[in-house]
């Protein structure tokens, strides 16, 4: 059975410049750095963790090379509080804007961006239950 989503991995050339991206531009927290593998074939790892929900890990990986050809394929969501506040400290980071903020009926605001290997993530505030 499985129980959920324990993680997300994101495979870079550089996990050391992705994940400065992730902590400086986007504000995530950092909670470890750690080498993986042995010799040639070992590469950094960098975690972040989440009040809720699952880790993500950002993982040098000798098969990825260049940004990411097909963006649209995967997206992280990170849930915000505050959408306007969010956006607005990303793109005075010079955060690359994929889709401005917009309204999902039933479900909340969205903004879509970039990150300097290409991938798309998006900033998420969603509806107050009732």
């Amino acid at each position: 059975m499985i129980k959920g989503l324990e993680s997300v991995n994101i495979f870079t050339q550089s996990a050391k410049k992705l994940a400065k991206f992730y902590k400086e531009k986007v504000g995530l927290k950092s909670t470890g750095e750690f080498e993986m593998g042995e010799g040639k074939d070992a590469g950094e790892v960098y975690s972040f963790e989440f009040k809720r929900g699952s880790d993500l890990y950002i993982v040098d990986h000798s098969k990825v090379k260049g940004e990411n050809k097909n963006p649209e394929r995967m997206m992280l969501n990170f849930e915000v509080d505050d959408i306007k506040k969010e956006v607005a400290k990303l793109k005075r980071a010079k955060v690359k804007v994929i889709t401005d903020t917009y309204h999902l009926e039933m479900y909340g605001w969205i903004a879509t961006f970039a990150d300097v290997d290409g991938n798309y993530f998006q900033l998420v505030q969603v509806r107050v239950s009732k």
